[in-house]
């Protein structure tokens, strides 16, 4: 019998949001480029996890889907981001971010003072 009710607690999209960070600049990159310069902005904030390989094709998956959507543009092999999507999109994840991080402040128990 399948469930009505299901859990899922999703945080920030680290990925998509640096993707989107990069690609602000006004430069062009290929994948290879863009995602070595995300992995390396990852790792410096401690927030590359799951393997390189897994996190490449999680890149690539939302590179993918920004070009779906028209915030990033593709051209032959080179992506571009285009700057009033990306910022329409910032706007959005950073809404969406500190909306999170309220609720997982609301959710953790007080601590009784000693």
């Amino acid at each position: 019998m399948k469930s009505s009710c299901s859990f899922t607690r999703r945080g920030p999209d680290r990925v998509a949001d640096e993707l989107a960070t990069v690609l602000s600049g006004m430069a062009s990159y290929e994948f290879k480029a863009l995602f070595t310069v995300v992995h390396a902005n990852l790792k410096a904030r401690n927030a590359a996890s799951g393997g390189e390989e897994m996190l490449r094709l999680r890149a690539y998956e939302k590179l993918q889907k920004f070009v779906d959507v028209g915030v990033v543009k593709k051209t032959g092999k080179e992506y571009r981001g285009v700057a009033a999507q990306l910022a329409s999109y910032m706007e959005k994840s950073a809404a969406m971010n500190t909306e999170f991080e309220a609720r997982k402040m609301s959710r953790q128990p007080e601590v009784p003072a000693s």
